[in-house]
């Protein structure tokens, strides 16, 4: 009776060490999480890119192309690259891909025919464009991406001087991190993406990743929706969420400000209050309208920006190098998170992300102008 009594002991001793091990692995997931959040919400007021570089070029011409101007990301760093351009006596022209694969083609065959000196190419993946990016390989013109794959730096595969843009798992890892955190370990999730580019599935499985790493987290949805297509989707596919999922969905994660563009009117219709639950995150890119709903707390929590026209100033030092044959400039800018709390800084009367680190005079002093 004692050895069966001993055996039991022993058994419950292993089971409350178990569970006590598991709860000590979640409040561990739950800190570190807490972690990347406060590093990530810090301003950005010390310059950290490039101190070195090639003086201008002289009367370059150079084409950006568009995946889709109605994306803000890509229209905020198309204007970052007209800005720099300008301040280092180029001429931008901007060719709008208009939001499909047939438009971007022919975008990019446009510039191509322009015969400039370097193509920017904003917003869309250079695996969809293989034969017009052989094509400007071929002609010597060099090409310079953003967000056009998953990683920073040059790309030789896709003919890429360089691709500038943070680094895509740093993005997703903030942002499923806020989730987890404001949840308390118990996010009800949905995460919406758009499979067509290459780097929004890859960043929302990244998402998807952190969440399931959260023991007490669920992904409820991982939804598949082409991004330009918004406008109509997003009402009626918030309409179907709510109803398959009511109050377990706590939480919205999307590879763009744009999804949450248009669920707003959804939410309010079933009575869902603009500052509570689900609320929504967005790894990415920090636009005009999410940082004026964050800052309202209309049915947007926070937005994990790229700092856009700082990128457009970056482009255009990556092209000035190219040209001059000078390696790329090696910088990756760091990853910054946007909530209420912090929306008023680093550029957040303007609503946008732009940090006040003195980078425009930065490059000018690299440029000689």
């Amino acid at each position: 009776m004692s050895k069966k009594l001993s055996r039991l002991g022993a058994l419950a001793l292993a089971l409350a060490t178990a569970g006590f091990g598991s709860h000590a692995l979640a409040d561990d997931f739950l800190e570190a999480a807490k972690q990347k959040v406060a590093v990530a919400t810090m301003s950005k007021e010390k310059w950290d890119g490039p101190s070195t570089g090639p003086k201008a070029a002289a009367g370059k011409t150079i084409v950006f192309v568009a995946g889709d101007l109605k994306n803000g990301g890509i229209l905020g760093v198309s204007k970052g690259v007209e800005e720099a351009g300008k301040a280092i006596g180029w001429s931008v022209r901007v060719v709008d891909g208009q939001g499909t694969v047939s438009g971007r083609t022919a975008a990019l065959n446009q510039a191509l025919a322009l015969k400039p000196a370097g193509i920017v190419v904003g917003g869309f993946d250079t695996t969809e464009q293989k034969v017009a990016f052989e094509n400007a390989a071929k002609s010597g013109v060099p090409l310079v991406g953003w967000h056009s794959g998953e990683m920073p730096g040059p790309n030789d595969k896709a003919g890429l001087f360089a691709n500038v843009t943070t680094v895509t798992d740093a993005v997703a890892d903030v942002a499923a991190s806020w989730a987890v955190v404001d949840s308390g370990g118990k996010a009800g999730v949905v995460i919406f993406t758009d499979s067509q580019y290459a780097i929004a599935l890859y960043k929302a499985r990244a998402m998807e990743a952190v969440i399931r790493k959260c023991g007490g987290c669920t992904v409820l949805s991982f939804e598949d929706s082409p991004i330009s297509e918004s406008s109509t989707r997003m009402p009626q596919l918030t309409t179907s969420l709510l109803q398959r999922f009511g109050d377990k969905w706590t939480h919205s994660l999307a590879i763009n400000d744009l999804y949450f563009d248009f669920m707003g009117p959804s939410l309010s219709a079933a009575g869902k209050k603009g500052d509570n639950n689900p609320k929504a995150v967005s790894a990415g890119d920090g636009s005009e309208a999410a940082y004026q709903r964050i800052r309202s707390k209309r049915y947007q929590a926070g937005t994990v920006p790229e700092a856009l026209s700082m990128q457009g100033w970056q482009i255009v030092d990556e092209l000035n190098r190219a040209f001059n044959k000078a390696a790329w400039s090696g910088y990756v800018p760091k990853v910054h998170l946007v909530t209420a709390e912090n929306v008023a800084k680093d550029g957040g009367p303007k609503n946008l992300f732009d940090p006040d680190n003195g980078y425009r005079s930065e490059y000018r002093r690299i440029w000689g102008k």
